[in-house]
């Protein structure tokens, strides 16, 4: 009798911890997403007070370098040395990243902290998304990745108020230090209650392709970061990055061939869906942040919205990409088949971005929620199902480079938006305000294609309506071009096999079943 009351109640005990191993997952990841949210908020004062504006852009760029180079590197030590260590490891640096943040005197120590804190950041996501990958098979995946991206959406809507409260009354250190007891708490939960089983690789780390794949993403996000702002597109200096990037990455491809132990094994791209997967997993980040950035913009300079609630702008999008995402993972999970949800929403991000693309100066909040919802309908489908397939497309063994290549595809991506549909955004807005506002309107956007509330104030009546159109005609250049791009996504989508995902159908043979990771309590 004994013996039945134990077994009665072991589902319960398991289910019990995933639960607590979800929500120390679900707090890393909210690590991860709210931090530039948050300091993104803060570098006013953060400028204000340690000085070096003319190094601004590194604080966050540093951090974005860090975390791209790094996200490769992470997933590929976590398959070969075990997840539970390396990703504990990663979180530990990040929160070490943090606290030397907190603590800077100057820009030049803030930015190298924030490099450090990359560093750890490129493992948090990869950390997640691999474990999910081991403790639960693809079938039930999709309800607890639906859960994730509701991480996410509260993140992007949340880091920006968070910001402004803690800075406002607790200093801008605490947006860096707040990182800290939750981190701590993460790593307990982790500790205690997540056991994977150890591993030990026998091969040695790929040192070589490690460095060619670290300088050709730093040349990559340098270009997209530099690129029309810093430099002219056409420079020396772009040149000779695009150069070193596109020779670095040749190399990387080339050497990945011939490594004993490579940092992203090429034949995981033989897997028609993991490709696929790729390629709508970096449109997703195109067209996310393109749209994060230039939304707010466009409702606070043409509709006059105020910016200290930020983030509450993007609630039609954001509350649409979360409920979606949560109904996605539901279906998948009980239904299995999900080939519906790529087309679905690659078709949603095209007609939700040309939609945007027709915001003018008398666009109502309502409709342009409106809009936004469409396209948030869109990535809700694809945000998670973009992961999942990829994951199911691959073997246990490399599950951390198959999450820690497409988290890089999305990085990537959203990289590449920012950049380009910003330089078309401000060359649009340059030549509007030639033209409409003349020697003044060149004069004003001759800095800075985008103005904060009080340039706006300032401006007169005839110019700050040449700029609102200049703003209308910008957003709409940017977003027909996602438009245009989230095509891509579609033919990619299109292609996509319905792979039965792994867990459905009948059982494996007691043979061919893999040994399940352990969670204790």
């Amino acid at each position: 009798m004994a013996d039945t009351q134990t077994v009665e109640t072991e589902p319960d005990k398991k289910q019990r911890s995933v639960r607590v191993v979800l929500l120390a997952l679900m707090i890393t990841m909210m690590l991860a997403m709210l931090d530039n949210m948050i300091v993104g908020t803060a570098m006013p004062t953060i400028v204000g007070e340690l000085g070096g504006l003319e190094h601004l852009s590194w604080v966050v760029t540093a951090y974005t370098l860090a975390t791209a180079a790094a996200t490769p590197l992470w997933g590929k030590l976590g398959d070969m040395y075990g997840r539970k260590g390396v990703f504990m490891t990663s979180i530990v640096l990040f929160l070490i990243g943090s606290a030397l943040s907190g603590m800077a005197q100057d820009m030049g120590q803030l930015i190298g902290f924030r490099a450090v804190q990359g560093l750890g950041a490129g493992g948090l996501m990869v950390g997640v998304m691999a474990i999910i990958g081991d403790l639960i098979p693809p079938r039930e995946r999709g309800k607890y990745q639906g859960m994730m991206a509701g991480v996410m959406a509260l993140a992007m809507i949340g880091g920006p108020l968070v910001g402004g409260t803690i800075t406002d009354n607790w200093g801008w250190r605490w947006s860096f230090y707040i990182n800290l007891p939750l981190g701590v708490v993460a790593l307990g939960l982790i500790s205690v209650v997540l056991h994977l089983p150890a591993k030990r690789a026998q091969a040695r780390i790929d040192y070589l392709g490690a460095a060619l794949l670290t300088v050709g993403i730093t040349s990559i996000v340098l270009v997209t970061t530099w690129g029309g702002t810093e430099y002219a597109w056409t420079s020396a200096r772009i040149m000779e990055l695009i150069g070193i990037g596109v020779a670095a990455l040749v190399g990387f491809v080339f050497w990945q061939t011939k490594a004993a132990e490579p940092v992203v094994p090429l034949h995981i791209f033989r897997s028609r869906n993991f490709t696929l997967m790729s390629i709508i997993g970096f449109i997703t980040g195109f067209v996310m942040f393109g749209a994060t950035l230039f939304l707010p913009l466009y409702q606070q300079s043409v509709q006059g919205a105020s910016a200290t609630n930020s983030g509450l702008l993007l609630l039609p999008m954001l509350g649409a990409m979360l409920v979606t995402s949560m109904v996605a993972g539901r279906v998948t999970t009980n239904s299995g088949p999900y080939y519906v949800f790529p087309v679905l929403g690659s078709v949603l991000m095209v007609i939700g971005l040309y939609l945007l693309s027709t915001m003018d100066t008398g666009t109502s909040r309502f409709t342009s929620g409106v809009f936004m919802a469409v396209v948030g309908l869109g990535m809700g489908c694809l945000m998670q199902i973009t992961m999942l397939v990829a994951q199911n497309s691959v073997e246990m063994k490399d599950m951390g480079v198959a999450s820690s290549s497409t988290t890089l595809f999305r990085t990537l991506g959203s990289s590449f938006g920012v950049a380009i549909m910003g330089a078309l955004f401000n060359h649009r807005v340059q030549d509007t305000m030639a033209e409409r506002g003349g020697a003044l309107g060149s004069k004003v956007t001759e800095q800075s294609a985008q103005l904060d509330a009080k340039s706006l104030e300032k401006l007169p009546d005839a110019v700050r309506e040449a700029y609102q159109y200049a703003v209308s005609a910008g957003t709409h250049s940017a977003f027909l071009l996602g438009a245009i791009v989230a095509v891509v996504s579609l033919v990619a989508a299109v292609f996509v096999k319905e792979v039965p995902l792994k867990g459905a159908g009948p059982q494996k043979s007691a043979d061919d079943a893999a040994p399940a990771p352990l969670v204790e309590v």
